[in-house]
């Protein structure tokens, strides 16, 4: 299976995340051709600021591989990962990061900063950017142009 293939399960995610009114990010997780973790942002849905993507699939994978060091895994995410869940990945032991699109707000990956390949840290990931970016990037511009028409019907424009 391809990294454009694994890509494609997380844009699944990302799109019932924005069916749910949250920022459609996606994320799996995939050790030895499986996957192992999967999550979507659910912050919104369930109040809590630490419902990254990201965060729900590393939980899940060690549920699945019944430990939390996640050796030998590819965390495929469709946006560039926070500095929060950078740092998570670091900690868990990821052998290796896909994402698709930068997010050059909050991104600690390579746009604001990336902890992900900090020679300071006693681990370190493999990063590839830019997989399927148009898509990915295509989705959150479409669901944030529809939140902000929303936000404009909803309010009046004043005079």
């Amino acid at each position: 299976m391809t990294d454009n293939h694994w890509m494609q399960e997380a844009l699944l995610l990302a799109r019932a995340a924005a069916e749910l009114g949250e920022v459609p990010v996606g994320a799996v997780i995939v050790r030895a051709g499986k996957i192992v973790g999967r999550g979507h942002n659910r912050r919104e849905v369930d109040g809590d600021p630490l419902a990254h993507a990201e965060l729900l699939a590393l939980g899940q994978a060690t549920v699945v591989t019944n430990g939390w060091r996640l050796l030998d895994t590819t965390l495929y995410v469709t946006l560039e990962p926070c500095a929060m869940c950078a740092g998570a990945l670091v900690n868990s032991r990821v052998t290796r990061l896909v994402y698709g699109a930068a997010d050059p707000q909050a991104g600690f990956c390579g746009s604001l900063g990336d902890l992900t390949r900090d020679p300071r840290l006693n681990h370190r990931l493999e990063v590839s950017r830019g997989v399927l970016e148009r898509e990915c990037r295509d989705l959150l511009r479409s669901f944030f142009r529809a939140l902000r028409n929303k936000q404009l019907i909803a309010k009046p424009k004043e005079r």
